[in-house]
């Protein structure tokens, strides 16, 4: 019954599909599709495998695809079935659902919050926008990262910048004040163990990690912001590292040397593939143009948990 009722979520997400034999459903694949019009991923729900033949994208598990593309109210079905099968191995220690999960918080934009992606803003918009030119950013990143501000309440004069989770709700939101207060940021009342904008980066490419939000804007696609924070196991950006194997690209500020070995530490000895951006004369990826991290990015050294790369990070 598990069975079916999984096959039915299936359909509901992916849409079109036929059955081969062999107990295979195929599907369009919603990584190539559209740029490729055949059915090509093809799944098994009782084996729990898929495979896309053409962009080879593939798993053990069928939950990712749910994860990525479901509605909420599907994710919830999927992880209350799943739920009920006996955690056997590390793995599942590591990846598994807890049964006592609440359902997350409703986080909202502070009062006042003004997009500037719009077209009649405000004279007073004037400000943020002058701050966020001469942090280098462009009209581009203001409506990649849906970039806003207050003017007024409790997050006046203050830059938004929100994230978004893999349904397309609000996470959390970094608030960077523009004008003269002493606290630099405020932070949402909302946990930080989250992926920042999770809704935008794939995880089956190359992820660049850096310190904070206006870094991995400067850092480019696929580009995610610890807020601060280090890279513990429990983690949820962790967990997602560790379980699509995704190769990493370290690019912490020059003063995080230690955390940036921690972190090495423990992505090492999960076999991830890690390499390490020397920044240089730069204190942060923030300070640098989008062409020079690029530069420090092609040049970035392959780390193999060796003592030499471990103190060559040290010692910067």
């Amino acid at each position: 019954m598990s069975e079916e009722i999984k096959l039915n979520i299936l359909k509901d997400i992916l849409g079109s599909h036929h059955n081969e034999s062999g107990g295979q459903t195929v599907f369009f694949c919603p990584k190539c599709n559209p740029r490729h019009h055949k059915r090509k991923l093809s799944i098994n729900i009782e084996k729990g495998f898929f495979k896309c033949w053409v962009c080879d994208w593939s798993g053990r598990d069928l939950y990712p695809i749910v994860k990525r593309y479901g509605k909420h109210s599907q994710k919830v079905t999927w992880r209350d079935l799943t739920s009920k099968v006996e955690i056997s191995d590390f793995k599942d220690k590591l990846f598994g659902i807890d049964e006592t999960e609440e359902e997350k918080a409703k986080l909202e934009l502070p009062k006042g919050f003004v997009s500037l992606t719009r077209k009649d803003l405000p004279h007073n918009a004037i400000y943020p926008i002058n701050y966020l030119h001469d942090r280098g950013l462009s009209k581009q990143d203001i409506l990649k990262w849906k970039i806003g501000y207050c003017s007024e309440g409790e997050f006046g004069s203050r830059i938004i910048i929100p994230s978004f989770d893999l349904d397309g709700d609000l996470s959390y939101f970094i608030a960077r004040t523009y004008g003269d207060d002493w606290r630099r940021y405020m932070n949402p009342k909302a946990s930080k163990d989250i992926i920042f904008n999770h809704l935008y980066l794939d995880f089956e490419q190359d992820l660049t990690i850096v310190e904070g939000v206006f870094d991995a804007i400067k850092a480019g696609d696929n580009s995610v912001p610890l807020l601060g924070s280090t890279l513990t196991e429990n983690s949820k950006l962790f967990k997602e590292i560790v379980q699509n194997k995704t190769n990493v690209y370290l690019a912490l500020d020059k003063d995080a040397h230690k955390k940036a070995l921690k972190i090495l530490r423990l992505l090492v000895s999960y076999d991830i593939n890690v390499k390490f951006v020397d920044l240089q004369s730069f204190s942060d990826v923030g300070d640098m143009s989008k062409q020079e991290f690029q530069m420090r990015k092609d040049h970035a050294v392959q780390l193999d948990g060796s003592n030499f790369l471990m103190n060559k990070i040290i010692n910067i």
